[in-house]
């Protein structure tokens, strides 16, 4: 991850394994946030400033749960609808139409020479466009308000303000 290495003299970027539905991403943010705090307090470390949940719409249950639990307890969210691999796409062109995860995938697979696991060089190329993705991805948002869309509607990408506050 070349935003891991770019910043580590300045920040602590930990990236926790666990994988699972967003409703358990969540609860498991929360838990691990009162923990640190609880620590941090006693003397025991330092809680990290931000913590972060990283999960596609896809079609999982609670959903509105996970996103409302989110907010209540300060985790941050970077959600893609339908799938990553949006955000992968809009490195490269502008999508503006509600997209399928299959369509998604394919068209993402077809930009990048690869799947969601990314090759060397697709990482490569997806920091190089950086800057395009997120303006498209900030386009996408401002598009949903202006037409009345709910935030996070399909398609969707939050993983820009991810990106923005790893190089803030």
């Amino acid at each position: 991850m070349p935003w891991r290495r770019e910043f580590r003299d300045r920040l602590l970027i930990s990236i926790d394994p666990f994988h699972g539905v967003p409703l358990s991403l969540v609860e498991r943010a929360v838990s691990t946030r009162k923990a640190e705090l609880r620590d941090q307090k006693r003397g025991r470390g330092r809680a990290h400033d931000e913590v972060w949940c990283v999960f596609d719409v896809d079609s999982h249950p609670n959903m509105r749960e996970a996103v409302q639990k989110a907010e209540d307890n300060g985790i941050c969210l970077a959600i893609s609808n339908p799938c990553i691999e949006l955000w992968f796409i809009l490195h490269f062109e502008d999508q503006t139409a509600h997209i399928s995860r299959h369509k998604a995938q394919s068209r993402s697979a077809e930009l990048l020479g690869c799947k969601k696991n990314l090759s060397r060089e697709a990482v490569d190329l997806l920091y190089s466009r950086f800057d395009d993705a997120s303006q498209r991805a900030r386009d996408l948002d401002i598009k949903h308000k202006g037409d009345g869309s709910p935030p996070r509607s399909n398609p969707s990408s939050g993983v820009w303000a991810l990106i923005e506050s790893i190089r803030a």
